[in-house]
């Protein structure tokens, strides 16, 4: 689905936000924070008394809303010096632990407060995919993976305002230092942004990120393209930041002897800690849970993929091999063993959207891959059911439009999705009616003649859903129906429309009978 990256989508609305996020890599002050103490240093964060720039100019510093800040001091001219000619150093370093060749050197700058906050605020504004970012906020709140009241870009300027710690522009080429922060805390952050620019150097980032639909940036409305494209820009995201991470952690380490392969444990407390936040990042320790799985998506699973494939074939299949050979979707990226041995799943049938949708304006397409359905089901189910699920994960994307005819009626939604077994199936189709209750005031069970059933047992119990089962809420009917080990899900459609669906998705097949869901 959506996510926050170069394309500005949420894989499920998760990834777009991660798109949009990492189109400039950036690397959290939390990780810094994190890893900071492996060097001896003391960790960073956003309001630590490490430097505002000064208050002339109209140089402000940017503290998130409600945190503490505090008088700081600007990084010295000698300190920002010694900044540059480490730029180097650590820039052979990566260069070494990756196997990525240095093409020619980096530029470099130090940043104050101020540039930054700039830079992200024009980098939103002018996306040219802003309108899926405003688009996807709105599916995610109808998949009840947002608060109803939710402002996402708002959420995404403050929680990068107190979060940035660093950043290359793949536009000019440029390491970005922080002029708030000092030296020895800022070189782990290099290590993970001078990454970005090998990679930047040997197969560019910007149109590299862009992968099988070099096109989709050009266009502003939604289409089938972007079921592919969702998928395969969060796998391409994750590489991206995967290998920074796996560099950052090795040098953090290198002190000590020990490389991340060497160090496990250190490993888990570092994804462990990037999911919590803390009270000087109050934007993120309290974002839904959504936004917090898809925004270190890319940094946590990345980490892990990169290891794998360092463990199966070292350095070059690791690093150029996974840009050569890129991974397609958040699957290969969570179970990387389906990467290494390269599965090929079955395409999914794509209805026609054009002719089943006809009373409809699209108003988003996207892919619903592994790492969505990790996150819906871990919302509604919690993280042990969530990772009972997931890896049954076969195939899914969603269509939302609105109605020709009726501009103030909800949006609506279908959304199709096959698994490994019935059984796998019937598991996620009761977690998904399960939800209907937390997202949505009235909910009453209908029959399969149109009327209301005053028997029909808790949604909540449910532990398996299948057959056709139908609902009526506040925002019109919500249909769940479950065929072999594919799942058809329609909230907010008119009648017709799912009616097609279902012949265009199912054809020439009887019609499910009402089933009885079981029950613990």
């Amino acid at each position: 689905m959506y996510k926050l990256n170069a394309k500005t989508n949420v894989d499920l609305d998760a990834q777009e936000l991660g798109k949009w996020v990492c189109r400039f890599a950036v690397l959290f002050l939390l990780v810094a924070g994190l890893t900071a103490p492996l060097r001896g240093q003391a960790p960073v964060t956003a309001s630590q008394d490490q430097a505002s720039p000064p208050q002339s100019s109209g140089d402000q510093p940017f503290a998130p809303e409600g945190a503490r800040t505090s008088k700081q001091s600007v990084v010295s001219s000698k300190e920002a010096k010694e900044l540059f000619r480490s730029v180097d150093e650590i820039l052979q370093f990566a260069s070494d632990d990756t196997g990525l060749a240095i093409k020619h050197e980096v530029k470099r700058r130090l940043t104050k407060r101020d540039e930054v906050q700039a830079y992200i605020e024009k980098s939103l504004r002018d996306d040219k995919d802003a309108k899926r970012l405003e688009r996807s906020s709105a599916v995610l709140k109808k998949f009840g993976l947002l608060p109803r009241d939710f402002d996402l870009p708002h959420f995404l300027v403050t929680m990068l305002r107190e979060q940035v710690a660093g950043y290359y522009d793949v536009k000019t080429k440029t390491v970005n230092l922080l002029n708030w922060v000092d030296a020895d805390s800022q070189k782990p952050v290099l290590a993970h942004e001078l990454t970005h620019a090998l990679q930047d150097q040997s197969f560019g980032i910007e149109k590299w990120m862009k992968g099988s639909q070099p096109d989709s940036d050009k266009k502003e409305d939604p289409s089938p393209a972007d079921i592919e494209n969702d998928e395969e820009t969060s796998a391409r995201q994750a590489v991206v930041e995967g290998q920074a991470m796996v560099v950052l952690m090795d040098y953090s380490l290198a002190p000590t002897g020990k490389t991340l392969l060497d160090s496990p444990q250190i490993v888990e407390a570092l994804k462990q800690g990037m999911l919590v936040g803390t009270a000087d990042t109050p934007a993120f320790r309290d974002a839904p849970i959504f936004l917090k799985e898809e925004l270190t998506f890319p940094y946590r699973y990345g980490l892990d993929f990169t290891a794998a494939l360092l463990q199966a074939g070292g350095k070059e299949t690791a690093y150029a091999g996974a840009f050569k050979n890129p991974p397609k979707t958040t699957r290969e990226i969570m179970e990387p063993q389906t990467y290494l041995t390269h599965e090929k799943l079955e395409p999914m049938k794509m209805i026609d959207m054009n002719q089943d949708f006809k009373d409809y304006t699209p108003f988003d397409i996207g892919a619903m891959g592994e790492f969505d359905v990790d996150v819906l089901v871990e919302q509604y189910a919690g993280r042990d059911e969530a990772a009972a699920i997931y890896p049954a994960w076969r195939g899914g994307y969603y269509f939302a439009g609105k109605p020709k005819k009726d501009k103030s009626a909800p949006i609506g939604v279908l959304y199709v999705s096959r698994w490994s077994s019935p059984a796998k199936a019937a598991e996620f189709a009761a977690v998904y009616a399960k939800s209907l209750g937390t997202r949505y005031q009235k909910r009453q069970a209908l029959g399969t003649d149109g009327n209301v059933e005053a028997d029909a047992p808790p949604v909540d119990s449910w532990r398996s859903l299948r057959g056709w089962h139908e609902w009526r809420t506040e925002e019109g009917l919500v249909l769940i129906e479950v065929r072999g080990d594919e799942v058809l899900i329609s909230e907010s459609l008119d009648g017709p429309t799912t009616r097609r669906v279902e012949e265009d998705f199912w054809p020439a097949r009887e019609p499910s009978e009402k089933a009885v869901p079981v029950q613990p």
